[in-house]
């Protein structure tokens, strides 16, 4: 029972990042030399950061946050972000799943 409600919890928090960050669309356009190297960096730098948290021991934990940093800067400085309407149903949902997938990965026993 322990597994379903860690497989339930994750399916709901991937369900509610999947309804809150499709109508997030990163585009780039102007300066294809200065972008494309930043737009590789920050993927690069955004992935050795979630793996330095998730991976490494705590005392190396602020090396991955200082990566997410670099890297969420070099997204603005290499992109342009565009934010399509959500709608409140919309928003409502992903929040309510992200909430009750957390829940169940961070409780010790079974809802059910």
């Amino acid at each position: 029972m322990r597994a379903f409600n860690y497989l339930l919890g994750l399916a709901l928090i991937l369900l509610g990042i999947y309804f809150l960050g499709k109508n997030i669309i990163f585009t780039t356009s102007a300066y294809p030399w200065w972008r494309g190297i930043a737009a590789d960096l920050s993927v690069i730098s955004l992935c050795i950061g979630v793996f330095a948290l998730v991976f490494l021991p705590p005392p190396m934990r602020p090396f991955g946050w200082v990566a997410v940093a670099f890297g969420v800067i070099c997204v603005f400085a290499s992109s342009r972000a565009i934010l399509n309407p959500t709608s409140l149903w919309q928003f409502f949902v992903s929040l309510m799943a992200m909430g009750f997938g957390y829940k169940l990965l961070s409780r010790r026993r079974s809802l059910f």
